[in-house]
């Protein structure tokens, strides 16, 4: 009965773990997605990134390399959805495999990052 137990429990876990949507998007897909407001915006970048580079105008920024990051990921609400990019496509990556863990419902991922977005040539803000 505790194998069983046991084995509904895991296949329980797998299953709330495999409804996690994550895409990874190309430039123009990701903005058609920001044009259309399908989702929470949010810049995975450094205070230092913003400030020599700008951002995606309405990206709320979580330094992903910051201490009190995840905790701030595992605050977000997990049944909306979120378009997250950081530089290159690294970080925002690897925090949509986190996001994945943490049981979010759809996470969109800029798959080249901001570095791709400012050379397709999509518009940009500057941090003040």
């Amino acid at each position: 009965m505790k194998t069983l137990f046991a084995l509904f429990l895991f296949l329980g876990s797998f299953t709330a773990f495999s409804q996690t949507k994550v895409e990874n998007v190309d430039a123009a897909t990701f903005k058609k997605l920001i044009d259309e407001k399908k989702g929470v915006l949010i810049d995975l970048r450094t205070d230092e990134e913003l400030k020599n580079k700008g951002y995606i105008k309405g990206a709320t920024q979580i330094d992903y390399f910051g201490k009190n990051a995840e905790a701030l990921i595992s605050k977000l609400d997990k049944n909306k959805t979120y378009l997250i990019y950081c530089a290159g496509g690294g970080r925002s990556g690897e925090c949509a495999d986190l996001m994945k863990k943490e049981g979010f419902t759809h996470v969109v991922n800029l798959e080249k990052g901001y570095d791709d977005w400012k050379r397709k040539g999509f518009e940009t803000e500057a941090k003040k």
